[in-house]
């Protein structure tokens, strides 16, 4: 693809995919436009970086689609002060965006491969406020934060994330088994005390050792 055709290409992603998805804050929209997605996706999947689906990375993974990410984006509502957790490296990119708007990014991967291919495309863009771990944080990982985002959907949240919360922080999740499963925002209000909203519905792919819930069988 041309220069043109790519800028192109990015401007019908924002202007049909995102903004009809209720995504009108214009930091998160400028912000598309600087962090360039078709630099995050595998080499033989670049056509595919600006269409409305989620793109495979291997091993069960995959980057969500574009409207996906701007919609978490603007319902996490960071700032420069924030330090956030991101559970599921993947490709980089929207540990990519988060460093953009938070002051510090901590980002999880489980599988050996995708730790290397997110820390070669965040080094390739300099972003130097992002630190990628390589481990299983499916169900918890050690600090505190103003925000968590969960890149992959899980059957029941696990309380340790809630604990890891400061005060006013907020977690990102896609709760749920397939074919239902709801996105929910969770803010940390009191000690004790969690608010619950239900963003939208949604189906993607599980995180990898997600914790699961006692099921009967008969």
């Amino acid at each position: 693809m041309s220069m043109t055709s790519i800028e192109q290409a990015r401007f019908n992603m924002v202007e049909q995919q995102i903004r009809p998805w209720d995504v009108l804050d214009m930091r998160v929209l400028e912000l598309l436009s600087k962090v360039k997605r078709e630099q995050f996706v595998p080499p033989a999947q670049t056509n595919l970086a600006f269409m409305d689906l989620e793109i495979p990375l291997g091993h069960g993974a995959f980057m969500w689609q574009p409207k996906l990410e701007a919609r978490v984006l603007q319902s996490l509502k960071l700032s420069r002060h924030d330090t956030v957790l991101e559970v599921g490296s993947g490709s980089g990119y929207l540990a990519a965006l988060l460093s953009r708007l938070a002051g510090q990014v901590v980002s999880v991967e489980i599988v050996p491969e995708l730790h290397a291919f997110s820390e070669k495309n965040l080094s390739a863009h300099s972003i130097d406020n992002v630190t990628l771990q390589l481990g299983d944080a499916a169900q918890a990982w050690s600090g505190n934060y103003d925000a968590i985002v969960l890149t992959g959907s899980v059957p029941v949240l696990p309380e340790a994330f809630l604990q890891s919360l400061n005060m006013g922080g907020r977690l990102f999740a896609i709760v749920g088994d397939a074919p239902v499963m709801k996105a929910r925002l969770v803010t940390r209000i009191a000690a004790d005390q969690f608010e619950y909203v239900t963003l939208f519905e949604t189906v993607v792919a599980p995180l990898q050792n997600a914790l699961q819930p006692n099921r009967f069988t008969f």
